[in-house]
């Protein structure tokens, strides 16, 4: 009865029309049997005059009414945005489901909880959450989270997309925000509670500023007002609803209305996933295909660092249509790891070079091998190949050895003495260079100049960031240019060239006093093309050398 007397308050408008329409057609028919030969000859002509013109007045009056009251998505209109309210059930996503994002999960747990049973809350005077920020780079899994708190919470799902309510009609998008929390509440009423999911809600949620023309912008803030007057009606009629929202940019970008409390109350970051969930994720993602047991997971969880768990899962899949190209039933770790290097860096091509494009080809990528092994604290070198992969002729494929969130002036040196080292391997045994130097280079000078006229990682003294002396308009007077004398300039770019020169001496030092390895791995590399892990750490093992690592703390 409860469920029945809903129906009547949401739907009563439509029943009325409905039976004003019925008995508009029921009267007349009535009329019509009532009448002799002649009278009913004379209405039908009568009626037949008008059909046409009511058929067409109809249609007319259907279709304004569907552009101009829910925009160029046409008869379904508000109605169908978002797909409609997704069950629970039918979402399938539980709380085991959800890896690679424990310290998100953790936070998300309470809200579980809470729309689950809010009444101990309310009890002590409490407030129930209503909105969820979820924010973090793309393909972390977000979307995946919100999904399983409502299958945990057993509550109805509603996802719209923020650019829905962005449309090229005057005043859709805030008719859409109303249409959609409507929705919310008489789901929450039928089932106890409802998730609103906005995935990239910064579409539609940015920061309001004033209109400078042709309406566009004052209709956009007209759609932020509406979702905020809407989530300050959940919080006051305090309806089981909870708002979850989603962006892969900084929080900076959202109206400072969205983000005070009462309406996002909780931020969560869900950020790549460490060590332990990638090995979680490559176990996870492995058991849905048939693969080979000895396969070194953690292996392939040290060498897929920052990598989100959509490019695992993207990883995992390439190597399925490897295995499957080449006629094997089990997936092997040669598979996942051309798979990964397809992702990282691109496909293989065969280029037809000469036997001296080969050699100066295979010296230089020795050289970033050897260099890179040896000086740099804290990569491993996966990978040498002289095979082409998009704009290089060879690569040297390396990573950190775990998650770094800041950069020392040792490992900013050693990443550019590595990009040095082809340069200076090719000057060595080649007597000259090439102009396939020319992104190595890139890579060091930039790298050095940031050293010096940013990070004060010079050895001449200076401290602080000049750039902002170039780039700010607040160090720039009105037609004075920048802060920054020629001569400080001049000095800063000789400090600069200093870098480069006492990398590009180390190097040469380096490759000198290690020749013969540098000779092995060229002539292995022309031999086989590509050197695996396993390969590169036999030969240095063979020669009595070890990886350079960082030195440790004084206890």
């Amino acid at each position: 009865m409860r469920k029945f007397l809903f129906f009547l308050r949401l739907h009563w408008m439509k029943l009325l029309v409905g039976a004003l329409l019925g008995f508009t057609f029921l009267f007349p028919i009535t009329m019509y049997v009532g009448m002799d030969y002649y009278e009913r000859r004379s209405a039908l002509s009568q009626f037949s005059m008008m059909l046409p013109w009511s058929f067409f007045g109809a249609l007319f009056f259907v279709i304004m009414y569907s552009y101009f009251l829910f925009g160029a998505r046409g008869f379904g209109g508000i109605a169908n945005l978002g797909g409609g309210a997704v069950k629970a059930a039918e979402v399938r996503v539980r709380w085991s489901d959800v890896i690679g994002m424990e310290e998100a999960k953790r936070e998300a747990w309470e809200v579980v909880q809470l729309l689950k049973d809010h009444s101990r809350l309310q009890k002590i005077g409490g407030k129930v959450l209503r909105g969820i920020l979820l924010m973090g780079p793309p393909g972390c899994g977000k979307t995946y989270l919100a999904k399983a708190i409502a299958t945990e919470a057993g509550l109805p799902f509603l996802a719209v997309s923020g650019a829905e309510f962005n449309v090229i009609f005057m005043g859709t998008g805030g008719s859409r925000v109303r249409s959609l929390f409507k929705r919310a509440r008489a789901m929450a009423t039928m089932k106890g509670g409802c998730i609103i999911f906005l995935d990239e809600i910064d579409a539609v949620g940015r920061t309001r500023s004033m209109d400078i023309g042709f309406g566009a912008q004052t209709d956009y803030n007209n759609t932020v007002n509406q979702l905020l007057v809407e989530m300050d009606g959940l919080q006051a009629k305090q309806e089981n609803i909870i708002v979850i929202g989603a962006m892969n940019q900084a929080e900076s970008v959202l109206d400072e209305a969205l983000l005070r409390p009462g309406r996002f109350d909780r931020k969560i970051y869900v950020d790549r996933p460490g060590l332990a969930d990638r090995e979680a994720l490559f176990r996870y993602y492995m058991s849905k295909i048939k693969a080979d047991a000895a396969i070194d997971i953690p292996r392939l969880a040290r060498r897929t660092v920052w990598k989100s768990p959509a490019e695992i899962e993207n990883i995992v899949k390439e190597s399925a249509l490897l295995a499957t190209r080449d006629k094997r039933d089990l997936v092997s770790f040669k598979d996942l790891s051309e798979a990964l290097e397809r992702v990282e860096l691109g496909f293989k091509k065969l280029k037809t070079l000469t036997p001296e494009e080969r050699r100066r080809v295979a010296y230089h990528e020795a050289g970033h091998l050897v260099v890179t092994y040896l000086l740099h604290p804290t990569d491993d070198v996966f990978k040498a190949s002289i095979l082409s992969r998009r704009e290089g002729l060879g690569v040297v494929y390396h990573q950190p050895r775990e998650e770094l969130h800041l950069d020392s002036r040792e490992r900013m040196l050693a990443n550019v003495q590595a990009a040095l080292a082809g340069y200076v391997a090719e000057k060595m045994k080649c007597s000259s260079t090439s102009d396939g130097v020319a992104a190595d280079f890139r890579n060091a000078m930039a790298l050095a100049h940031r050293m010096v006229w940013q990070l004060g990682m010079g050895s001449n003294g200076f401290i602080g960031d000049y750039t902002i002396l170039l780039n700010s308009w607040q160090f720039r007077g009105a037609s004075q240019g920048d802060q920054l004398s020629d001569r400080m300039k001049d000095r800063l770019n000789e400090e600069t060239q200093r870098i480069l020169h006492e990398c590009a001496e180390q190097v040469e030092q380096i490759l000198r006093q290690e020749d013969a390895i540098l000779e092995r791995f060229a002539h292995d590399l022309l031999a086989k093309d590509e050197l695996e892990y396993d390969e590169i750490e036999a030969v240095f093992a063979e020669f009595g050398k070890t990886r350079s690592r960082p030195p440790t703390a004084p206890a």
